[in-house]
């Protein structure tokens, strides 16, 4: 429905408004008829100003939606908390590094870093508080589903069908359950994609908001840029999509050079500092595809690894919302996006998660394709949100199923007896060594023994030697951890990833706590005397997060040179 605004423009002498002149025939003839006719003409000039009241409706169910996703991530996190589930390893990482803001990280953007800085200056150590933001980024990508859903032609029906899809999603339910970069990347994904579709729309209707459009692209492009580099390929995805189609006219435009642009300014300095410190996201990527970091799936193992990721069910919508897209020649751009990018990441040995957020575009098709073949149901014609509701509920019910394999939400021992009644498929994504636990759930323990362990070793030492003891741990979570939960510990260093780039942070090295998998032989190739004070083993944690933890005294050389040899990018 479209409501009507009508200013009116007054014809007669005594208006505010300068009256243009008339016609030289209507001064001619000296009869009113050509003043009526003058006045009809100036009428049909009336502003008219449209406000879609289809658009305020949809808004309105995506607020809905948005609030349900939330209350889910709120939900999870507290009864987390009373289990005794703690913090994600990688989310004491991005604590540190938002103490550490800068530019660039060596395995990540400076979004998330931003993001946790913002966390803690508002909630302080609040679990839920940390991850308020991540799951608001989550609820945002149900949001903005819905809204493309609306921009297709969806009606509440087939919006309400898209979001639920999206809600019902494993993958999502555990990614932004959690302080990450991962759970804002359909965030600024979507948008580029909805002023797309956008820019189309309103060449159709004859309006021209390309400027707002194309602003709305380049700013999101470019914090996207700066959240993960992923985006560089989704980017590249959707440009060779329009370049294959008829709409690569909206490309070769000022508007579309304003955009890019624009993306680009927000996200040069990154490229910057990335410059600056020798491209260490590069060499962190290239370490990790030369070692064998991840598991590198087959094209047809990625394919159903997506099917199994994103839920069975969801291929009920997203598998019709892709034809879709592919049969409409004025759509087709979006359903070449989705496979052009499926190629770029089967080709990378990408983690089947970072396909994940292109899915939002095919869910919204998805529904209105659904919309579409049962546009003669009187649930449909009646624009009822309920209209799918078989295949709302059995969504969210095979989600409800399945989450506890996405979210922590159960004990150990609940949780393997869990996995065997319904033979969870193996998706680990990394050649790690495997723990009794799938490793994003591994992940969560151990860290507070570790702390408490380090603890005791630090409070036994001489008040000399504490007075210049450090720590030198192996890896980030080790590190991050005994700064995020530790009380008055000593300084921590780590060679891993941008921990090396924060340096020795004014160690000697004289005597320093190893809290890392390693041995006495071989810490004794740098110090003269080590000796084993300590063990964290807690059996649930991943095998290398297991480990005697050293007292060594003496370094054979001095630790600040000896840094740049240290260096551990993977």
């Amino acid at each position: 429905m479209w409501c009507v605004n009508l200013v009116c423009v007054p014809l007669d002498a005594d208006a505010r408004l300068p009256m243009p002149p008339f016609p030289r025939e209507a001064k001619k003839g000296g009869t009113i008829a050509p003043r009526i006719a003058y006045a009809s003409s100036m009428t049909r000039t009336t502003i008219v100003r449209p406000t879609d009241a289809s658009l305020r409706s949809a808004v309105r169910l995506a607020l809905l939606f948005f609030a349900i996703k939330l209350l889910i991530h709120i939900a999870a996190t507290l009864w987390q908390r009373h289990i005794g589930m703690g913090y994600f390893r990688d989310e004491f990482y991005y604590l540190m590094c938002g103490r550490h803001l800068a530019w660039g990280y060596v395995d990540h953007g400076p979004i998330v870093a931003l993001q946790a800085r913002i966390a803690e200056t508002v909630f302080g150590h609040s679990l839920l508080g940390i991850r308020i933001l991540s799951a608001a980024a989550g609820a945002m990508r149900v949001f903005l589903t819905g809204l493309l859903c609306w921009s297709l032609g969806g009606k509440r029906s087939a919006q309400a069908l898209a979001m639920a899809a999206v809600l019902s999603v494993p993958l999502f339910l555990g990614i932004d359950g959690f302080l990450s970069m991962n759970s804002f990347e359909s965030m600024f994904w979507m948008p580029c994609l909805l002023a797309l579709i956008m820019i189309f729309r309103d060449e159709a209707d004859g309006i021209d908001r390309r400027w707002m459009w194309w602003s709305l692209l380049g700013v999101s492009a470019g914090v996207g840029l700066l959240n993960k580099p992923s985006m560089l390929f989704f980017l590249i995805s959707v440009g060779i999509a329009l370049l294959l189609t008829p709409q690569r006219r909206v490309l070769f435009t000022r508007h579309a050079a304003f955009g890019i642009g624009l993306l680009i300014l927000i996200a040069l300095p990154n490229v910057l500092w990335q410059v600056h410190n020798h491209w260490p996201t590069l060499e962190f990527l290239r370490n990790g595809r030369e070692q064998g970091k991840n598991i590198r799936l087959s094209p047809l193992a990625f394919v159903l690894n997506q099917i199994v990721v994103i839920g069975p069910w969801g291929a009920f919508v997203w598998l019709p919302g892709l034809v879709h897209l592919l049969r409409r020649q004025d759509r087709r751009w979006l359903g070449l996006t989705f496979l052009i990018l499926l190629v770029v990441m089967i080709a990378l040995g990408a983690k089947d998660y970072y396909f994940a957020p292109i899915y939002p575009i095919l869910f919204a098709a998805g529904g209105v394709a659904w919309q579409t073949r049962f546009a003669q149901r009187k649930s449909v014609q009646r624009d009822s949100p309920l209209a799918f509701a078989v295949g709302i509920v059995t969504m969210i019910v095979g989600a409800a199923i399945v989450y506890p394999s996405a979210a922590p939400v159960l004990q150990p021992q609940t949780y393997w007896r869990y996995a065997k009644a319904l033979h969870l498929p193996d998706t680990e994504t990394e050649n790690s060594a495997r723990a009794p636990l799938p490793q994003f759930f591994a992940d969560r323990y151990g860290w507070q023994e570790n702390v408490d362990e380090v603890t005791r070793i630090v409070n036994a030492l001489s008040p000399a030697d504490r007075a210049k003891v450090g720590i030198f741990c192996g890896n980030y979570g080790q590190a991050a951890s005994l700064e995020w939960l530790g009380h008055g510990l000593p300084t921590v260093i780590s060679e891993h990833n941008t921990y090396w780039l924060w340096g020795t942070r004014g160690l000697d090295g004289e005597v320093m706590i190893i809290d890392r998998k390693s041995s006495v032989a071989n810490i004794q190739k740098y110090y003269e005397e080590v000796q084993v004070v300590g063990r964290v083993d807690n059996p649930l944690s991943m095998p290398y997060e297991r480990h005697d933890i050293y007292l060594a005294r003496h370094r054979k050389m001095p630790l600040p040179p000896d840094w740049a040899e240290s260096k551990i990018y993977y």
